[in-house]
C-alpha cells in the first residue's frame, strides 16, 4: 500500500496513473477543439458574440445534464457510465470531423455538434470526479485533486499550442479528429481497468427520488454552499478570459491561430506551475487567505489585458493569472471531495460542475455581449472589478471547510421496532425522539440539536422541528418527516457518516439515556 503523501504519490498507482494519463489525452483534445471550433467562426461578423457563443454552448450542457449525469453516476456502475460516454463521444466527433473536411460546416452547425459535445462532458465529469476516491486512498484525495488540475493544465498548455499549428497547417477538421481519437484513447483505458462491477448497496434509489436527495443534501449543507459560493464569485468575472482570449489574440494582439495557441499555453504553463506550489501553499495559506491572493493575482492580470494590450505584458500576466486560477479551483475542488459522503458525492461533485461550468457559460455570454456594446478594454476592466468586489465578502462569508470531520459512512442507528411493515414507497413517514434534558442542560441541547437538525435534512427529512412540552418543562420532543419509508431505511442503511454520530451523541450527552424513538405513517392514503 502507498503510504507517502506527496504531490506525485497518486500516480505511483498503476491504475490511476493509466486513467491520469487517458484523460490527460482527452483533455487535450478538448482543447484542440476549442481552438479548432473559436477560429473558425473569428473572422465572422461580430466575431466576439461568436466566439462566446462557442465557449457557452460548450459549457451550457452542464447546467441542464451535470445534476442528472451525477445522479446516474450515483446509481449505476461508474465505470461503464464512463466508457458508454466516451464511445458516443467518438461518434459524434467523427462526424464533426467529416463535416469539417468536407467544408459542410457552418457556425450554427458548428454550435450544435459543440453542444452535443459538452453534453457528453457534463456526463462524463461527475462520473471521474466520484470515481477518483476508488483508485486513491482517502489521505491521497488532495494531492490527486492538485494532479487532475495539473492534467487539465497540462493539456491547456499542449493542446492549444498544438492545435493552434495544425489550425494553421491542416484546418479544423484536422484538430477535430485528433479530438475523436482522444476519446477512442479514454475508452480503452477503460477497459482494460479490470474492476468487479460496483452496484449501489441495497436496493437502487428511483431516478427522481435520488435527484431531490443530492440537492436536498447540498442545500443542507453549510460547508459545501460556502465552497459553491466562493467558486462563483471566481468563475464569474473569471470566465472573461475564457470567452474573449481568441478575441483578444487577433483583434488586439494581431496575433493569428499560433499566437492564440501561445496564449493559452501562457494560461496552462501558470497553472501547472500553481499545481506544484500548491503543497507549499496549502501548508502556508489558510483556505481564507488563499481566495483572496489568488483573486488578487487573477484581477491584476485581467487589469493588465485591459490596460497594457501588448503580447509583452499580456503573457507573463497569463501565467500568472493561470497560476491563481489552479490554486483556487484545486483548492475548492480537494475541498468538495474531502467533505463529501460516498453515498452523495456523484452528485453533489455534479452540482459543484454544474456551478461552475455553469458560470462560465452565463459569464460567457454576459461578457460577449458587453465586449460588443463597450470595448475589450472595458470588459476585462470591468471584470478585474468585479473579482475584486468578490473578495470583499471573504471576511463576512468565510469558507470554512471542516475537512477534519469524518464523512465515513456509519450505521448507528438501531433497527425500527415494527409490527407493521410498511412497503418501501409507503409514506410520508413522522419520527420522533422523546429527550429528557435538565434544565441547567437546556441551553446547550437546544445548540447542540441544530446540528442534529442539519444531519437528517441532508440524509433525508423534508420537514424538522424541535418541541417543548408546556407541562413538563424537561422534556423536548424531536419530530422530522421523511418523504418515504424507503427514504428512511437509507438514513439507517448507509447515508449517515461517523460526524453525524459524533453530533448525535454531544446531544444525547446532555439528556438523561438514550431517546425513546417512534415511528409513524401516514394513514390518508
Amino acid at each position: 500500500m502507498i503510504t507517502t503523501t506527496g504531490p506525485w504519490t497518486p500516480l505511483k498507482d498503476p491504475v490511476y496513473r493509466m486513467l491520469w494519463l487517458a484523460v490527460l489525452a482527452s483533455n487535450a483534445g478538448t482543447w484542440m477543439q476549442t481552438v479548432g471550433a473559436q477560429w473558425l467562426v473569428v473572422h465572422e461578423p461580430d466575431a466576439a458574440t461568436w466566439t462566446s457563443l462557442v465557449q457557452a454552448v460548450t459549457t451550457l450542457p452542464v447546467l441542464l445534464f451535470a445534476l442528472p449525469a451525477g445522479t446516474l453516476a450515483d446509481a449505476l456502475d461508474r465505470r461503464r457510465l464512463l466508457l458508454a460516454v466516451q464511445i458516443g463521444l467518438f461518434g459524434v466527433a467523427s462526424v464533426l470531423t467529416a463535416l469539417a473536411a468536407l467544408d459542410h460546416l457552418s457556425p450554427p452547425v458548428l454550435l450544435v455538434f459543440t453542444f452535443l459535445l459538452g453534453c457528453g462532458q457534463a456526463l462524463t465529469l461527475p462520473s471521474w470526479q466520484a470515481v477518483i476516491p476508488e483508485v486513491v486512498p482517502h489521505d491521497q484525495l488532495p494531492a490527486a485533486s492538485a494532479l487532475g488540475a495539473v492534467n487539465t493544465n497540462l493539456a491547456r498548455s499542449a493542446g492549444p499550442a498544438v492545435g493552434g499549428l495544425l489550425v494553421a497547417q491542416f484546418g479544423s477538421a484536422a484538430v477535430f479528429g485528433l479530438n475523436a481519437l482522444s476519446f477512442a484513447i479514454f475508452a480503452l483505458a477503460l477497459l482494460r481497468w479490470r474492476r468487479d462491477p460496483q452496484p449501489p448497496a441495497g436496493q437502487a434509489e428511483r431516478f427522481g427520488s435520488a435527484l431531490r436527495a443530492g440537492e436536498r443534501y447540498v442545500r443542507w449543507s453549510p460547508v459545501v454552499r460556502r465552497i459553491l459560493g466562493r467558486v462563483l464569485l471566481f468563475v464569474l468575472p473569471g470566465s472573461v478570459v475564457w470567452a474573449l482570449l481568441p478575441v483578444v489574440a487577433r483583434q488586439e494582439l494581431g496575433m493569428g491561430a499560433q499566437g492564440y495557441g501561445v496564449l493559452l499555453a501562457a494560461l496552462g504553463i501558470g497553472a501547472i506551475a500553481g499545481a506544484l506550489l500548491m503543497p507549499r501553499a496549502r501548508r502556508l495559506l489558510s483556505t481564507n487567505q488563499m481566495i483572496v491572493a489568488t483573486g488578487l493575482v487573477y484581477g491584476a492580470a485581467l487589469a493588465v489585458v485591459a490596460f497594457v494590450p501588448h503580447a509583452i505584458a499580456v503573457v507573463p500576466a497569463l501565467v500568472l493569472g493561470g497560476a491563481a486560477w489552479m490554486m483556487l479551483v484545486s483548492r475548492m475542488n480537494a475541498a468538495m471531495q474531502l467533505v463529501l459522503p460516498n453515498w452523495v458525492r456523484a452528485r453533489a461533485l455534479a452540482i459543484y460542475q454544474l456551478v461552475f461550468a455553469g458560470g462560465q457559460a452565463i459569464g460567457a455570454l454576459l461578457w460577449g455581449r458587453f465586449a460588443s456594446a463597450f470595448g475589450l478594454d472595458s470588459a476585462f476592466a470591468t471584470a478585474a472589478a468585479v473579482m475584486a468586489a468578490g473578495l470583499l465578502l471573504v471576511r463576512v462569508w468565510p469558507v470554512h471547510t471542516h475537512e477534519n470531520d469524518d464523512y465515513t459512512p456509519a450505521v448507528y442507528w438501531a433497527e425500527p421496532h415494527l409490527v407493521i411493515e410498511p412497503h418501501r414507497d409507503d409514506g410520508p413517514v413522522l419520527i420522533s425522539a422523546r429527550y429528557r434534558v435538565r434544565q441547567e442542560n437546556a441551553a446547550a441541547f437546544l445548540t447542540a440539536m441544530q446540528r442534529v437538525r442539519g444531519s437528517r435534512m441532508r440524509t433525508g427529512a423534508s420537514q424538522w422541528g424541535l418541541f417543548r412540552d408546556t407541562a413538563d418543562a424537561e422534556l423536548f420532543v424531536e419530530a422530522y418527516l421523511v418523504p418515504t419509508w424507503d427514504e428512511h431505511l437509507r438514513q439507517h442503511e448507509g447515508r449517515l457518516t461517523e460526524s453525524d454520530e459524533r453530533m448525535e451523541e454531544r446531544a444525547i450527552a446532555l439528556a438523561e439515556g438514550a431517546p425513546e424513538v417512534t415511528h409513524l405513517l401516514a394513514t390518508d392514503r
